[in-house]
């Protein structure tokens, strides 16, 4: 083998050894200082003129902006996290998708070592009715004790588990 060959053989090696050190320790990194935590005070803050013109408008207006005048009498209106390290968590539904996971811009970012980083979503239907779906996730969602292979309408109360964790929709 020539000197040059030998040469850029040991530079490759060198550059793979030192690129493995450096994914090691940002394994460390991420393993010590855990989930980056993000502020969404601020969004809130954002919105709030919004839902001051709402809330002064008059109920006819009220209602036809929350819900298009489709409002439920027995429709939920927050996700509770009634187990798990987050217990107590409050979740307003207002319409939205609720993402669920290990993901740091997931709405409820969920600390579990069972959780996928995109584990489960919850959004409304055209019917006012609140759907469950598990986004391919490794240890699955459940609803009331059952693996949900498919979206899953979510009754008022019923738990829904991702690992440790257990969310409820309540009135």
């Amino acid at each position: 083998m020539s000197e040059l060959t030998l040469t850029v053989m040991r530079l490759g090696f060198l550059a793979v050894l030192w690129l493995f050190v450096i994914v090691a320790v940002q394994v460390i990194r991420s393993d010590l200082f855990g989930t980056r935590v993000t502020q969404r005070g601020a969004r809130r803050e954002a919105n709030r003129p919004q839902q001051a013109a709402r809330q002064s408008a008059p109920p006819q207006q009220r209602q036809q902006a929350a819900g298009g005048g489709r409002q439920r009498r027995n429709a939920p209106t927050k996700l509770v996290v009634s187990e798990g390290i987050l217990t107590g968590t409050t979740v307003a539904l207002q319409g939205q998708t609720i993402t669920l996971g290990r993901a740091h811009d997931s709405t409820i970012v969920l600390d579990d070592d069972y959780a996928s980083s995109r584990h489960a979503r919850i959004y409304p239907d055209r019917d006012g009715q609140w759907i469950v779906e598990d986004l391919n996730s490794t240890n699955g969602t459940y609803l009331d004790r059952t693996r949900l292979t498919t979206p899953t309408p979510i009754p008022l109360g019923a738990p829904i588990r991702i690992g440790k964790t257990v969310i409820e929709l309540r009135k």
